[in-house]
């Protein structure tokens, strides 16, 4: 039976600046960096979150390269939890960190949708619950 969610695909211009992101300014941590022959295997994770787990890939043909921060679409390709929305908001800004508009309070919880280094469309969301 199909049970977990085992790695997801992000395609990216280079891995250093990848991992320099998401690592940097978001606070994901590096799971995997492993030299694979011309290539690298590259995973990241979030900090308190080793379920699911980003293998980054560096685009390199036309139709990969043309899906570099669009591969949500006009929707985000992530959505993240946190427990302070609103600091969390404020120290990502202070790492200049794109945001699109600020935490707004809806009936799911208090949430803002940010960009990473490429356009992809980030959610942040603090659950009601934990507000």
């Amino acid at each position: 039976m199909i049970q977990n969610n085992l790695i997801t695909s992000l395609l990216v211009k280079d891995y250093d600046e990848a991992i320099s992101f998401y690592s940097g300014k978001l606070g994901f941590v590096v799971v995997e960096n492993v030299p694979m022959g011309h290539d690298r295997w590259v995973t990241i994770a979030l900090p308190n979150s080793h379920e699911t787990v980003f293998a980054l890939h560096v685009a390199k043909s036309d139709s990969d390269v043309a899906l570099v921060g669009k591969q949500g679409g006009s929707f985000p390709l992530l959505g993240i939890t946190t427990d302070d929305c609103l600091g969390d908001y404020k120290r990502l800004k202070a790492r200049a960190v794109k945001f699109q508009g600020e935490p707004e309070v809806r009936p799911y919880g208090t949430g803002v949708m940010l960009e990473d280094l490429y356009g992809n469309k980030i959610f942040l969301n603090q659950e009601a619950d934990a507000l």
